[in-house]
């Protein structure tokens, strides 16, 4: 029986992981573009005095799935918002303290964030948007999608932290 390389499942998992975020971020971007023409669409048609009231629920139906897929890849890149007029100038040891200190309890939200929204989504299941048969439960199912991507990526973050805990910071180069 041959035997398995150590970081097979890893390698694998990484794959999937990747293809995920790949697959995300091109949902959101298809979503971004089709709620910026049905927006405009819905703009041009109401200046011709035709409305199309279905234009503006799918647009925020968009909205959502957009903004949520859209925070979650923000997160997993690094590129949300931060403040670190503090921690900054503490050593690297305890800035990973404080990260990890205040990524476990990102991740304690976002857990809860995922196990209401589900509640929410079973309370939601029978409303419906007024002009299209589409459930509110499918907007609240992209809080909890993105919440759960977003757990994914903490727990991932969490780990390079806690990996690279002990090892030196290479100095130099432009700050």
């Amino acid at each position: 029986m041959p035997s398995i390389p150590p970081d097979y499942f890893g390698g694998f998992m990484r794959k999937i992981y990747h293809a995920l975020c790949k697959a995300e971020a091109t949902v959101c971007g298809a979503g971004f573009i089709c709620l910026v023409a049905f927006v405009f669409l819905s703009a041009i048609l109401r200046f011709f005095r035709i409305s199309m009231s279905w234009n503006i629920d799918l647009a925020m139906f968009l909205l959502a799935w957009t903004a949520f897929l859209g925070a979650d890849i923000a997160w997993r890149s690094g590129q949300l918002v931060g403040v670190d007029l503090i921690t900054r100038h503490l050593p690297k040891s305890v800035q990973k303290i404080i990260a990890i200190l205040l990524y476990c309890i990102i991740l304690g939200a976002l857990t809860l964030i995922v196990v209401f929204g589900i509640w929410l989504m079973i309370t939601e299941r029978i409303r419906t948007y007024q002009s299209i048969p589409i459930p509110y439960s499918l907007v609240t199912l992209s809080l909890v999608f993105a919440s759960l991507s977003m757990v994914f990526s903490t727990i991932l973050k969490i780990r390079r932290c806690i990996l690279t805990f002990n090892k030196k910071e290479a100095t130099g180069g432009a700050k």
